[in-house]
C-alpha cells in the first residue's frame, strides 16, 4: 500500500479508486517455482483483481533492478535481505478476462520475466506439471536498453521454447531484433513473430482493448523509444518507463497525458544530486520534481492520476518515510507497487 497518505494524496487515491484503480491489498509472498525461487524473486505484494479489462503493474525498479547489481549501498544491502523492501524491474501486463482464455499482454520482457510470469499465474491457463510454451498472447517492447528487452532470450530454444508469439516493436527495433544476436534465432526459430507498429496508431489486442505507441525522446542507440497508451472500454493508461527530461523533447509532452486518465511514468531519479561521479543529465531521465511540476494542475484538476515507475536504487522516495516521499505524495503524486491494478 501507499504509506502514510497525506491530504493531497488521499484524492489521487480517491480518483483511482474511482478510476477502477486497486492498490495490493496485502504483503504475503507472491507464488513461485519453489521456496528458494521464491526467496530469490525479491517481491512480497499479492496482486488485487479489478473485474474487467486492467493494467497490472509488474515491477516498479530501473532495469538494474533493486537491489541493484552489484551495489552495496544501503537501501541495496536491505533490499536483499527483506524481500519488502525489493522490486522487480518496471513492467506491466494487459489482462483482458475472457469466457474460455484470458488474453494477457506484458509490456517490456524485463531481466526479471521468469519471476514476473509467475505474478500473472491467477490468469493464466499453465499446464499441470509441466512448462506452458505459451504464456503470454504478446510481448509490447518499448526500446532496446537492458531491462526492457533482455527477457525475450527466456522465449527461445533454451528456456520456453514459445511458438509464433507474438512481439510488438517499431520497424525500427524490429529489424534491430532481426538482424542481431541472439535475438534474430528467435525470429529464425519462430519462438517469435515481430508485429510492426506504428508511432501513432493503434495495435487492437482484444475486444475494446488497444495499444497505441507514441514515439518518446530518449538516449536511441539501438532503437527509438516509444511510450503505450493503452485504451479500454472505459479508461486510458499511458505506461512511459523511459524518457528524456521533458525540456528536451521538441514538442509538447503534455497533450500525450491529456489523452489518458492514468499515468505511469519514469521516476528514475528524485534530484540532481543523486549519483555522485555520474552526470544525470547525461543519463537523461526527468526528475520527478520536474514532472510533478509538468503535471501538477491536471493532477489538482482531478483529470489525471500519476504513479511514478522505473525508480532507481538511489532514489530517496523508495523510502517510505523520506522527505522526498511525503513530498511526492503531499502534491497528490504516488509511487506505484507491484500488484496495482488500474481498470481500461
Amino acid at each position: 500500500m501507499i504509506a502514510r497518505p497525506l491530504a493531497r494524496l488521499s484524492s489521487v487515491l480517491a480518483m483511482s479508486a474511482a478510476l477502477g484503480c486497486r492498490t495490493p491489498a496485502a504483503t504475503t509472498p507472491h507464488a513461485s517455482e519453489t521456496a528458494a525461487r521464491e526467496t530469490a524473486a525479491r517481491e512480497t505484494t499479492a496482486p488485487q483483481a479489478v473485474t474487467g479489462p486492467r493494467v497490472r503493474v509488474l515491477g516498479i525498479a530501473q532495469d538494474g533492478g533493486l537491489p541493484h547489481a552489484g551495489c552495496s549501498c544501503d537501501r541495496c544491502v536491505a533490499a536483499a535481505r527483506d524481500p519488502a523492501r525489493a522490486s522487480f524491474v518496471s513492467s506491466a501486463a494487459v489482462i483482458v478476462p475472457a469466457p474460455q482464455h484470458d488474453a494477457v499482454f506484458v509490456l517490456d520482457a524485463t531481466v526479471d520475466f521468469r519471476e514476473q510470469l509467475a505474478l500473472l499465474r491467477d490468469v493464466r491457463d499453465d499446464p499441470p506439471g509441466g512448462v506452458d510454451r505459451a504464456p503470454l498472447d504478446g510481448v509490447l517492447l518499448t526500446h532496446a536498453h537492458v531491462g526492457h528487452y533482455l527477457g525475450l532470450a527466456f522465449l527461445g530454444f533454451e528456456a520456453i521454447a514459445t511458438r509464433e508469439l507474438p512481439v510488438f516493436a517499431t520497424p525500427r527495433l524490429a529489424t534491430y531484433l532481426r538482424d542481431n544476436g541472439p535475438w534474430a534465432q528467435l525470429v529464425a526459430q519462430r519462438n517469435i513473430t515481430l508485429v510492426e507498429t506504428t508511432p501513432g496508431t493503434a495495435s487492437p489486442l482484444a475486444a475494446d482493448v488497444s495499444a497505441t505507441p507514441w514515439r518518446v525522446p530518449h538516449r536511441d542507440e539501438y532503437s527509438d523509444t516509444v511510450a503505450y497508451e493503452l485504451a479500454g472500454p472505459h479508461h486510458r493508461v499511458l505506461f512511459l518507463p523511459d524518457t528524456a527530461p521533458w525540456r528536451r523533447w521538441d514538442s509538447d509532452p503534455l497533450p500525450l497525458f491529456d489523452r489518458v486518465d492514468v499515468a505511469l511514468v519514469d521516476g528514475t531519479f528524485y534530484a540532481a544530486d543523486e549519483l555522485p561521479g555520474r552526470n544525470l543529465d547525461d543519463i537523461g531521465h526527468p526528475l520527478m520534481v520536474e514532472t510533478m511540476d509538468l503535471l501538477q494542475s491536471r493532477v489538482d484538476a482531478g483529470r489525471l492520476a500519476v504513479w511514478f515507475i522505473h525508480v532507481n536504487h538511489s532514489n530517496p522516495a523508495l523510502e517510505p518515510d523520506s522527505a522526498a516521499r511525503r513530498e511526492i505524495e503531499r502534491r497528490g503524486f504516488a509511487l506505484a507497487t507491484t500488484g496495482l491494478e488500474l481498470a481500461l
